[in-house]
């Protein structure tokens, strides 16, 4: 799939019911960072990541079915860029980068500054940083990172 094509993605609002399709795709999509990264993947820190301001939560449908998730917390002063998680046969592809373009531009139309927390041993640092992102912070397991508009 295209980046194209990310942007004829549909979105929806996440609900209660789509909890355990988010709680799988959180497994299959971060264990393998957070665990070379150092962190916990027990079911319980899953899940309290995954409802950390989930009202901000959007589910990522293809062909009516869920596919992803983008949670983004779009504050008066300052966006934050909680969670972008694709299911493994759509990563790779240009979705993650083209919805993290749309995010940007709209930030950057609000004029406010964009910011996300990536864990060490994520690749995704790289594509993060290609967008003009900089490390702010450095913690024990992350890396945490603003762009300005």
């Amino acid at each position: 799939m295209s980046a194209a094509r990310a942007f004829a993605m549909q979105r929806r609002q996440a609900t209660p019911e789509d909890i355990p399709f988010l709680l799988a795709l959180r497994q299959r999509t971060m264990n393998s960072h957070v665990l070379a990264s150092g962190g916990e993947v027990s079911d319980a820190h899953h899940m309290a990541r995954l409802m950390h301001r989930f009202e901000c939560a959007e589910i990522l449908l293809h062909e009516g079915a869920p596919v992803g998730l983008l949670k983004v917390s779009r504050d008066p002063h300052e966006w934050v860029v909680i969670q972008i998680q694709l299911a493994p046969g759509f990563q790779g592809g240009g979705i993650g980068t083209g919805l993290l373009a749309e995010v940007i531009d709209e930030a950057a139309r609000a004029g406010v500054d964009l910011t996300l927390s990536v864990l060490k041993a994520n690749p995704a640092k790289a594509l993060y940083e290609r967008f003009g992102f900089v490390v702010e912070r450095e913690s024990e397991f992350s890396f945490d990172m603003r762009r300005k508009p």
